[in-house]
């Protein structure tokens, strides 16, 4: 279920009905809500003009249409492409991922995923990952440099 929140800064999708909202905001899940919402002539046309790709509206003039052509907008608006609550991976979750890649790592290529200088990355895999999380780290003599993988536990 999509509901919109309006307020002054905007219009926001929420998945679900918020426990309040602020004082100027305006909760609507239809058509008809969004018809029957307390919003001046002025409000509409700040809503309207501030949707991608709409021509751009000087007077209301029928409210009753204005109201249905911002609610098909509304509606045809793109769901955000990640929940505010989603949590982005920690570098140290990006480091970890590199190290169990059949390939493994090198400090360079560690160094620049992160952004991190090399003397960050060799101190991130001894103290971090082989001292306070226990894993084991194998490194090996390659073409390209020395890479360092994390062992796998052997499956009994």
């Amino acid at each position: 279920m999509r509901i919109y929140i309006i307020g002054n800064d905007g219009i926001t999708l929420c998945r679900e009905a918020p426990a309040t909202v602020d004082d100027g905001e305006i909760a609507v899940a239809s058509n008809e809500e969004l018809h029957a919402a307390p919003l001046s002539g002025k409000r509409l046309l700040a809503l309207w003009n501030a949707l991608p790709g709409v021509e751009k509206r000087r007077k209301v003039g029928d409210r009753e249409a204005l109201i249905n052509q911002l609610w098909s907008g509304i509606e045809a608006l793109p769901d955000p492409e990640q929940q505010p609550d989603a949590k982005r991976p920690s570098k140290q979750d990006e480091v970890i991922a590199m190290l169990r890649r059949s390939e493994g790592a090198t400090v360079e290529e560690v160094a620049s995923a992160t952004g991190w200088q090399r003397h960050t990355v060799r101190g991130v895999f001894s103290g971090t990952l082989k001292k306070k999380l226990g894993l084991t780290i194998a490194s090996a003599k390659e073409e390209r440099g020395r890479v360092y993988r994390i062992n796998r536990p052997a499956i009994v």
